[in-house]
C-alpha cells in the first residue's frame, strides 16, 4: 500500500512525530489516520516507559505567578539534554505542569515521595471509619484501599487529572511528552506559595 505525502504531513501536524515514524504508523494501520494516531500513542507510551530509568540532569526552573498575584509555583523539570531543555515543547510541558500545581495544589510529585508514616496515618483513619460500618473483613480491606488511593490521588501530582484534558492523568501527559521528545523527563521538585496561607 502506498501512503500519500499529504497523509504523512497531516499525521505529522497532529502528533509532532518524525516523517518516517508517521509513515510507519500509517502503513501499520492501512492509511487510517485515526488508527495511526492511536497506534503512535500506544507505541509512544511503551517507549516512554523504557526511557524512565535514564538520567535526567538538564532542564529548567519555571516560575508561574497567578494573574491576581496571590499564588506562585516554582518547579524544577528535568530532561536528558540541554538541547531538549531549550525546545518549545519542553518549555510548554514545564509551564503546563506549573499551572497544574498552582491550580490543584499537590503535596507530592510521585507516590514514592509519600512518607510511610503518612500512608500509615491515612490508612488507620480509613480503617477506623470503615470499622464502624460493620462490613466483612475482605470488603472492608478493599474499601480502605480505595479510600487511601483516592486520598493520595488528589495529593500526588502525577496521579491527578490533568487540568488541560481531564480524560488523562498528569502522568499520562508526562509519558506522552517523553514519547514526543524522545528523552526521559522528571518533575524533580516543586513549591507552591499562596498569599496568607502558611503550610
Amino acid at each position: 500500500m502506498s501512503i500519500s505525502a499529504q497523509l504523512v504531513k497531516e499525521l505529522r501536524e497532529r502528533t509532532g512525530a518524525g516523517m518516517m515514524e508517521c509513515k510507519k504508523a500509517l502503513l501499520e494501520t492501512n492509511g487510517d489516520i485515526e488508527a495511526a494516531v492511536e497506534y503512535m500513542r500506544k507505541t509512544g507510551l511503551a517507549k516512554a516507559d523504557k526511557k524512565a530509568g535514564r538520567v535526567a540532569a538538564e532542564g529548567a526552573l519555571v516560575v508561574s505567578i497567578s494573574d491576581d498575584a496571590k499564588e506562585a509555583t516554582i518547579l524544577e523539570a528535568n530532561c536528558e539534554t540541554d538541547f531538549v531543555a531549550r525546545t518549545e515543547d519542553f518549555k510548554n510541558f514545564a509551564h503546563q505542569i506549573a499551572m497544574q500545581i498552582a491550580a490543584m495544589a499537590p503535596v507530592y510529585a510521585t507516590e514514592a515521595d509519600i512518607p510511610a508514616e503518612e500512608i500509615a496515618r491515612v490508612k488507620a483513619e480509613a480503617e477506623e471509619r470503615v470499622s464502624k460500618e460493620g462490613k466483612p473483613a475482605e470488603i472492608a480491606a478493599k474499601i480502605v484501599d480505595g479510600q487511601v488511593k483516592k486520598y493520595f490521588a488528589e495529593k500526588v501530582l502525577l496521579s491527578q487529572a490533568y487540568i488541560m484534558d481531564d480524560s488523562k492523568t498528569v502522568e499520562q501527559f508526562l509519558k506522552e511528552t517523553v514519547a514526543k521528545l524522545g528523552e526521559n523527563i522528571v518533575v524533580r521538585q516543586f513549591s507552591r506559595i499562596e498569599l496568607g496561607v502558611n503550610e
